[in-house]
């Protein structure tokens, strides 16, 4: 099912200075479909959910630095969820089962940190965070994978 994540829209191209107001970014399966103005993209799909967020929503994070400390590799992952990433560098997955949490959770493992950005076609890694930079939401390859209530 095609889903419209609507909300003010930043860092969709790499040198993004502002956010598109009253945008959206459609989201087919694990792919985005479309950036743009959530009216047009309402036209375009009409029969897409629409979910509605309360900040601005960019591209999923790339987390740079070690992976948070938790109970178990399942919750060290699901911390990096919670803060917006979705990317993680290779040589923070130290041991076996990290790496397999890391997979399992969807999270892209990279050598090297890249800019994180929204691209038509690309994968569907969002994340929504309040004015405080708190995360609210984070969508790894189209699934809505953690959302603070």
């Amino acid at each position: 099912m095609l889903t419209l994540h609507a909300a003010p829209v930043v860092r969709h191209t790499p040198d993004d200075a502002a956010p598109l107001h009253d945008a959206a970014v459609a989201v087919d399966g694990d792919r985005i479909a479309a950036i743009g103005p959530l009216e047009e993209l309402r036209r375009s799909y009409p029969r897409a959910r629409v979910r509605e967020w309360p900040g601005e929503l960019g591209p999923a994070l790339v987390h740079e630095g070690p992976v948070p400390d938790a109970p178990s590799p399942r919750e060290r992952i699901h911390a990096l969820l919670r803060r917006g990433a979705t990317a993680v560098l290779a040589h923070h997955l130290g041991d076996a089962e990290l790496r397999a949490a890391a997979h399992r959770g969807g999270i892209t493992v990279l050598d090297r940190p890249r800019p994180p950005v929204l691209a038509p076609a690309g994968r569907a890694d969002l994340a929504v965070f309040d004015a405080d930079g708190a995360c609210l939401a984070t969508v790894v390859a189209g699934r809505l994978v953690h959302r603070r209530r």
